[in-house]
Formats: C-alpha cells, sequence, structure tokens
C-alpha cells in the first residue's frame, strides 16, 4: 500500500472524543484549504459509527458552507434522526474553531431485494495502459503557483487516468476517468464506501469548466464547491477500476452544475453523483 494511501485510510480512522462526538486530522495542502472529499468521507465515517453495522450508506446529500483550514482538526457531531425497519438516517455537522464548515444528512439501509434495472455503461478504452492524469501537463505547470508543484507532483492515493480526451477545438461537456487507489484496500466494504466518496470530488466541478476552457488554477477564477450528493446502488471492490462518467448539463448565474454515473469493470453502475459549485470570475477582477 502506498503511503498516501496509509495517511488517507488513516484520516478516516477519527479519535471519538464524546457520545456522538469525533475529532478528525486534515491532509496537509499547498493552496491553504480542506479537500472537500476529506471531509465528506470524514463525516461518512463518523456517521457509520452511529448505525448498525448491517446497514450500509446508500446516499448522503453535503453542503460545504465554509472552506476548512488543513491546520487544525475538524470536530463531527453526529444526530440520530430515525432508525426504522430497513433505514437508519444521520445528520452530521463538521465544526473548526467553534464554526459550522459542512453539513451532512446520510442515510443507512439493511439489503434486500427488489426490482433491478440501470443504463448502459459508455463504451471507453480500458484502463491498464492509459497515461496517469495527475501527472502535470506542460499548461497545468505553467499556470500552478511555484509552491504548489510539489504537491501536485507527489504519488496521490487515487490513481485517475482519463478516458476520453478533450479536443482543444472542440466543446465537451463531459469527461471520463478510470480511476482506482494506489495500493490493496482492507476488505472492509465502509473502507471502500468512503474511499470512493473521496475519489468522486477529485475532477467533478472542472467537468463544468471545461466547455469554457478553464482551470481552478486560471487567473482570477473562484470555484469551490457548494453541495454535493451521492447514491450507493450495488456492492462493489474499490481493488479494481471503476469509470467515472461526468457531465455537466448546465452552467449559469455563477454556478456550475454536474452529474456523475460511477460503473465497476463489468458495467454494473455502482454509484450516481451530482455537484453544484460556484464558478465565476472573482469580485472586481
Amino acid at each position: 500500500m502506498s503511503d498516501p494511501l496509509q495517511q488517507l485510510i488513516a484520516l478516516l480512522t477519527l479519535e471519538k472524543i464524546d457520545e456522538n462526538l469525533y475529532r478528525g486530522q486534515s491532509e496537509a495542502t499547498d493552496w491553504g484549504r480542506v479537500y472537500g472529499g476529506q471531509v465528506i468521507a470524514q463525516a461518512l465515517s463518523a456517521a457509520a459509527q452511529q448505525v448498525d453495522p448491517d446497514r450500509h450508506i446508500h446516499s448522503f446529500h453535503s453542503y460545504f458552507l465554509r472552506p476548512g483550514n488543513p491546520d487544525y482538526p475538524i470536530i463531527f457531531e453526529v444526530e440520530s434522526n430515525l432508525d426504522a425497519g430497513t433505514i437508519s438516517n444521520r445528520r452530521v455537522k463538521a465544526v473548526q474553531r467553534g464554526q459550522p464548515i459542512f453539513y451532512m444528512t446520510c442515510s443507512f439501509q439493511l439489503n434486500i431485494d427488489g426490482f433491478d434495472h440501470q443504463c448502459a455503461m459508455p463504451e471507453v478504452p480500458p484502463p491498464d495502459n492509459l497515461p496517469k492524469e495527475l501527472e502535470l501537463s506542460a499548461e497545468a505547470i505553467r499556470l500552478a503557483p511555484e509552491e504548489w508543484l510539489p504537491k501536485f507532483n507527489a504519488v496521490r492515493a487515487i490513481d485517475f487516468r482519463a478516458a476520453n480526451h478533450k479536443d482543444p477545438d472542440q466543446v465537451s461537456t463531459n469527461k471520463r476517468m478510470w480511476m482506482r487507489p494506489n495500493g490493496p484496500l482492507p476488505a472492509n466494504p465502509c473502507i471502500h464506501n468512503y474511499l470512493l466518496a473521496y475519489a468522486s470530488d477529485f475532477f467533478f466541478l472542472s467537468t463544468a469548466s471545461q466547455p469554457h476552457n478553464i482551470l481552478f488554477m486560471t487567473e482570477d477564477m473562484r470555484m469551490a464547491t457548494i453541495d454535493h450528493s451521492m447514491w450507493f446502488h450495488r456492492p462493489f471492490n474499490f481493488n479494481d477500476w471503476l469509470l467515472y462518467d461526468m457531465e455537466s448539463p448546465s452552467a449559469s448565474n455563477g454556478r456550475g452544475f454536474v452529474l456523475g454515473k460511477i460503473y465497476d469493470r463489468a458495467g454494473r453502475l455502482v454509484a450516481s453523483s451530482t455537484q453544484e459549485g460556484i464558478m465565476r470570475k472573482k469580485r472586481g477582477a
């Protein structure tokens, strides 16, 4: 297992400080804020500790209120809303220095038999021979502040590989990524769920900026997640590649909106996601 992956899994092992209260640490970043996928994964970890282990996460809906500061721990407070026949619901508040930075409502369910259908997985090249996406392009290096480069060039916990390549002469609202952890995961399915939630935030909002040929590093741009939701449809093994099929149907009023579908290599739809975020020029720019 790679060191970044070990460190990420360790971040999800929260410290219990009181009933319904947990403390989490943060990954060091060079851009002065906590990565949103980390807060999502830690909030799920906190909620799951208050739920019967036979009930598995099937959906969450979250809002980001303030950017997290990686220099301070995050306190997660879990509120029990419901324990019914097959469903449990929890609400999680993430707090730093006395201020809420994030809210999540999440739902857990017993496995039951029912109707089953799904949309088809798109045809894409297999991941094995594709280049790693996080090996920086010359343009990304040119735009990035010098102090960010060591972090961007570091080995990541997740290996992302582009399954479709953007034609610079063609406007595209779609982005497809294969993704897999950089090392084997424990057998615990909760860890697989948390890491998929973590990875789901990485390239999501940039799908909305792609048609406008801008990046979050573009000068005078402001891009930040407002809300992020996810539905877990079927069990999966994140030790193998998953395809993240992302589409941005709309951008308006300074916001970008994105939909995502996640498939395993057998073509099973294992999860879906949505996100909206701020995507505009900074005021006064």
